[in-house]
């Protein structure tokens, strides 16, 4: 993690990006109402938190970024164990196999899928359903870099899932020409295989990337294999012009292993068995995307982007007394348009953006169950349908050099429709809004405060009953207060620190309860009393010659304060996280990397009786060994050094018995890449 810097490249490229000038440009400013940042500029650049690129010290919340130079150099296969070593982000691999992670901000634990919004370059992928983010659709060799925002502030900007913060993958964008090609094999019969190509003609910068992603997994019925081709182009026809184009293709096959059971282990199962030999999960997906950007002239510019989703999935899960196969074709259409006006009021600088977004979700749905004790094959179908409007503004004025102030609000409104089981339909708005404060004290030290109300709707398969073809209309938007205060101190560019302090407050909450308790069994319901999650994040980074080394600490408190559920602990929420890592330079072109993280005790998934002992925290350490000549690069790397036993997902299971998904022991890969 970067805390306060970027690369010149990132600057300007994230800086092209907004105001819409071509190749060549050798300096830009962040807007003519604001002081002129050059490409050199050693500030960091962000555009996620307000949709257009700021100073990092004018954003009065906890932000990181991780840049090209760190993913290259980092042990990570994949996006999720990347932001394994931030702050703040409890990242768990569900079925231990690569296949589905849940990436929690600030303490949402078993929701934290639908309370982490996920971007790719500005174009959410959130599903509109309970399934979340599929992180496989974005491999690792097309991200130039990501962005963390924490906290709810972004729900003002973005609408929906915002509630925990934000995730914006960004993807490489072509300039000087360089191509490159990948093959990796090691642990579980792994082989993994990536090229890519960049560059520019003219006025046009293009990006080309494919991966495939085998592995027979650790344990049995664990095997996945992710296929994936990505494009990308923005062509420059003027100079206060520019339009992009961009596309995306996967196909993912998981086998699903399932958990084991405390009594499994008791019976003399191993980590690796599974009681699930036939389930899996195969998803197809694409997506194309379009934007185009006008700078106005007189520090005003107009964007406009739109893109058209299409995912289609087939799952087979067995259970006790029969099994079940699902079927999904979901097609999502995005727009957003908005406004940027850079002007003087009163003598005072200020930035404001106008805009709007639509989003459309069709859902088709055909679910088969059998049933052996009777050996009855029953079939449904079904078509939801949400359609989600958020027209929102943001402000940000300079009330002298140093000191700023921000305020946003949004109207939200989604409409429901549940056919052709169901003629009726609802719909669910909310309004919003935020308001903070930066201040740079000096040179090194700026500090900031923020109030930001964030929300989450019920999403489709949470409102719509499959069991009795119907819905659940006593269902509402779960809200929440959300505080904020730090301190980011920048000693030099080789030594940083943040300090940040949280509390969200939520009401009406919503989860599903499979237990039943004061509630109808295996609903999803709004909870009955308020919950409180608070805290402290810490992140250092410190250089020292040929050593660079991050540090992150969170504590979080996650409580249930009113309701049956009063006075327990959010499941699935460790109090203590830390990482650690770091990258030497050995000399000769070799380097070492390694990261470590401290994962603390917490309830288990769906314990919201904290009825059971929680499930034990672990410790694990990677790290990655490197030569690097030229064009050339050998790597291998080690994964669970320790060879450490444990389980990062566990659910209380509907007998409330614990279970657990065994996560893969020591385990290696060798790789060999080739860069031109």
């Amino acid at each position: 993690m970067r805390v306060g810097r970027t690369s010149a490249k990132g600057t300007l490229a994230a800086l092209v990006m907004v105001m819409g000038a071509g190749p060549g440009v050798g300096a830009a400013e962040e807007g003519p109402g604001l002081p002129d940042v050059s490409a050199e500029s050693r500030e960091e650049m962000v555009v996620t938190a307000t949709r257009y690129p700021k100073r990092l010290d004018s954003i009065p919340a906890n932000v990181s970024v991780i840049t090209a130079e760190e993913i290259e150099h980092s042990v990570a296969r994949n996006i999720p164990d990347l932001l394994r070593t931030q702050a703040g982000l409890h990242v768990t691999d569900i079925a231990g196999n690569r296949a589905s992670y849940s990436v929690d901000i600030r303490g949402f634990g078993e929701t934290a899928a639908l309370n982490t919004l996920v971007l790719v370059d500005g174009r959410r992928i959130n599903s509109a359903d309970l399934s979340g983010t599929d992180w496989t659709t974005m491999p690792l060799n097309r991200v130039d870099r990501i962005e963390i925002i924490r906290g709810a502030r972004s729900s003002v900007i973005y609408g929906d899932n915002a509630s925990g913060g934000v995730i914006n993958i960004i993807t490489h964008e072509g300039q000087e020409f360089e191509a490159g090609a990948e093959v990796a094999m090691g642990s579980y019969g792994t082989l993994d295989t990536t090229g890519y190509i960049r560059g520019s003609e003219g006025k046009l910068n293009y990006a080309f990337s494919g991966s495939r992603q085998h592995s027979e997994g650790y344990r049995e019925n664990s095997g996945t294999q992710f296929d994936s081709l990505g494009a990308d182009f923005r062509y420059y026809p003027a100079e206060n012009l520019e339009l992009s184009l961009s596309g995306g293709y996967t196909e993912n096959e998981a086998r699903l292993p399932g958990a084991l059971t405390a009594s499994d282990f008791a019976a003399g199962a191993v980590r690796t068995d599974s009681n699930n030999p036939d389930d899996f999960a195969d998803v197809e997906d694409y997506y194309v995307m379009g934007g185009a950007k006008f700078s106005l002239g007189t520090g005003s510019q107009f964007e406009v982007e739109t893109s058209l989703r299409r995912r289609g999935s087939v799952a087979f899960a067995t259970f006790v007394g029969g099994n079940f196969t699902g079927e999904t074709e979901l097609e999502t259409i995005l727009v957003s348009p908005q406004f940027i006006v850079e002007q003087e009021v009163l003598g005072l600088k200020t930035h404001m953006t106008l805009g709007f977004d639509y989003e459309s979700n069709a859902q088709d749905i055909t679910n088969l169950l059998y049933l052996s004790s009777i050996d009855s094959t029953s079939s449904d179908v079904f078509r939801l349908e949400k359609r989600d409007y958020g027209y929102f503004f943001y402000e940000e004025i300079e009330l002298r050099k140093g000191v700023r102030i921000s305020a946003g609000y949004r109207y939200d409104r989604a409409d429901f429709s549940f056919g052709p089981a169901v003629s009726e339909g609802t719909s669910l708005d909310e309004n919003l809004y935020t308001a903070g404060l930066t201040w740079r004290v000096s040179s090194d030290v700026d500090a900031y405060f923020s109030f930001s109300r964030g929300f989450r709707y019920p999403v489709l398969d949470e409102l719509f009953n499959f069991g009795s073809n119907s819905v659940n209309t006593a269902l509402v938007p779960q809200v929440s207060k959300d505080y904020e205060a730090g301190v980011r101190h920048r000693y030099d560019e080789r030594l940083g620190m943040n300090l940040n302090y949280f509390q969200i407050e939520t009401d009406r909450e919503l989860f599903y309860d499979p237990q039943g308790g004061p509630f109808a069994f295996g609903a999803n319901v709004n909870l009955d009393g308020e919950t409180r999650r608070r805290g402290v994040e810490v992140s250092a980074q410190l250089a020292v010659k040929d050593l660079t080394f991050d540090l992150g600490y969170q504590y979080t408190d996650a409580e249930i304060l009113s309701g049956v559920y009063a006075g327990n602990g959010v499941p699935g929420v460790p109090a203590h996280q830390l990482t650690l890592s770091g990258v030497l330079s050995l000399g000769g072109g070799f380097s070492l990397a390694a990261d470590a993280g401290y994962v603390g005790s917490r309830p288990f998934i769906s314990d919201f009786a904290n009825a059971v002992p929680d499930q034990s925290g672990y410790f694990a350490m990677n790290a990655k060994v490197q030569y690097q000549r030229e064009w050339l690069s050998v790597f291998i790397d080690l994964n669970n050094l320790t060879d450490a036993e444990y389980s990062e997902y566990g659910v209380l299971t509907f007998a409330g018995e614990e279970a657990v998904y065994p996560s893969p022991e020591f385990n290696f890969l060798v790789g060999l890449s080739l860069a031109f």
